[in-house]
Order: C-alpha cells, then structure tokens, then sequence
C-alpha cells in the first residue's frame, strides 16, 4: 500500500463513518471541508479505486464507493512507515520521545505497564 495523502485519509474517513456512499452523498459530506464538487470528489474516487483503496459496487445504480482498506490497516500501515522514516524502526525511541513530549494519564500509565508486562519486555 503507497502512503495516503491527507485528502485521501479524508475521502477513506467518509467512507469508513457511513460504510459506504454514493457519489452525492460523499461530495455532500465533505462540501463542508474541502469546497470539493461532484467532478472532483469523482476523480478522487477513481484514482483511489486504482490504487486499491476504495472499492465501486458498479452493479447497482447510484454507483455504491466503499473503503477497500480497514481504517486499522490504514493506521499501521502509516505507523510503519512513520517508525521506519522518523525512528529507523526503533520503537522504543518513539515511544520515548512521545511519553517526553506529552504526559499520560495514570490509567493510560497502567495500560502501558500491562502491555509490556504481556510482552514480557
């Protein structure tokens, strides 16, 4: 999977909220935002067909575009490559560099605790 642009991360965040939108219903929904019209949430749409990430059902009328990609498989996929990029794969540095950065909550605290305790880190 290539790296989502941020529209595209906006188009797939319709479309993982509704489960899935006809054409006019997904300009409808990100008008708000972008100031998209019909023609150009369509070339979106095609593009990221090509690409693997939205799927058309092209047997019903109006056309139904669904996410082709679990918006958790989206998340690690862009988690990797943040890990690889930024960190050169070492976990432990951004997970460092996040807890320096911005506290946590003693609850969140105690669920970091149980996860590398089931790691056995």
């Amino acid at each position: 999977m290539t790296k989502l642009s941020d529209r595209e991360w906006m188009v797939l965040g319709e479309l993982w909220e509704s489960g899935g939108a006809t054409l006019s219903g997904l300009t409808q929904a990100l008008y708000e935002d972008t100031g998209w019209n019909r023609n150009t949430v369509l070339t979106y749409l095609t593009r990221m067909e090509a690409k693997g990430l939205v799927s058309i059902d092209k047997e019903g009328y109006p056309r139904l575009y669904r996410a082709a990609l679990s918006r958790e498989d989206c998340r690690a996929q862009a988690r990797d490559s943040f890990l690889q990029h930024v960190y050169q794969g070492a976990t432990g540095d951004l997970v460092a560099a996040f807890l320096k950065e911005k506290p946590i909550s003693a609850q969140e605290r105690d669920e970091l605790r149980r996860l590398l305790d089931e790691m056995e880190v």
